[in-house]
């Protein structure tokens, strides 16, 4: 039967786009939303083999490729996006059309999806709230300033683009410098699973602002060539991302995060009910409760 979202759906909502994707980059996205879809799975199912307690990073992980997955498959069926004028038109065929398809819902997916990664990032530091916050906020303006500067057709959409850049390099010192400080604190295992990660996450990162200078930014690339260059970008980033961290707490109880989150009525370090578990000291104290 073959892929038929582009002939279902079109090139046409508001506007009609003469550079879009082919059915090669609507098969990309197809196969990003299945690895999303699956990370889901396994990141869920993971999340059963540990107290309820302690399930945190399971949950956030699962959110950011379950946000993903609708994102890739709104991508792949060719709906959640607009026409926008190019400010540089090329002669090169791929690019050559004067109306670019501009995939908004990839945004929205950052939207939602970055600050959770962030937040799996800096809980695994250790970070008090109120930093955790105001880097998930700059965080948020380095996502809506893409957005915004990916749907301006002239030069000033540049200027959007610096704003990300200095909201990014701002996180980037937060994750690099303090947050890194505060995890060595936490012992020796804390602080190299969180600067693996935070590695793998700040080198990911930085391919971004080249993506999009190459694609909505400077309509270098083909739509298609953005689909694989994002969609690479985004699979190492979010599923290899939840793997890393998830592999990297295995072994670390949630507490020593300074995250004190039990069931009412739990014991620690197991999440049973206090009834269940007895000791000789408790045994004895209450046979002489039970004497006096």
């Amino acid at each position: 039967m073959g892929n038929g979202a582009l002939r279902v759906n079109g090139f046409t909502n508001t506007v009609t786009v003469n550079n879009h994707i082919t059915v090669r980059g609507s098969d990309w996205y197809w196969a990003a939303c299945a690895i999303m879809i699956t990370s889901t799975g396994v990141f869920m199912g993971l999340a059963f083999t540990k107290p309820r307690h302690a399930r945190i990073f399971h949950y956030i992980t699962a959110g950011m490729t379950m946000i993903a997955a609708v994102a890739y498959f709104s991508m792949a069926a060719n709906l959640g996006w607009t026409g926008i004028a190019v400010e540089f038109q090329r002669s090169n065929p791929r690019v050559a059309g004067n109306i670019r398809q501009i995939f908004y819902v990839r945004h929205i997916d950052w939207f939602l999806t970055t600050p959770l990664l962030l937040l799996g990032l800096l809980l695994t530091a250790g970070l008090p709230w109120p930093t955790i916050l105001y880097t998930i906020l700059i965080d948020e303006v380095m996502v809506v300033t893409g957005l915004v500067g990916a749907l301006v057709k002239t030069t000033y959409k540049w200027g959007y683009f610096a704003f990300g850049c200095a909201a990014f390099l701002f996180i980037a010192w937060t994750v690099i410098f303090d947050a890194r400080d505060h995890a060595r604190s936490l012992g020796a295992d804390i602080h190299r699973v969180y600067t693996l990660c935070a590695a793998w996450t700040i080198g990911l990162w930085l391919l971004y602002p080249i993506a999009w200078g190459v694609s909505e930014g400077g309509n270098v690339i083909s739509p298609d060539s953005e689909a694989i260059f994002y969609g690479v970008l985004d699979v190492l980033s979010k599923p290899v991302f939840g793997a890393l961290l998830l592999w990297g707490h295995r072994n670390i109880d949630i507490s020593r995060l300074g995250l004190n989150l039990r069931i009412p009525g739990a014991d620690a370090s197991s999440g049973a009910p206090r009834s269940e578990k007895v000791t000789g000291t408790g045994a004895t104290n209450d046979a002489a409760a039970t004497t006096a």
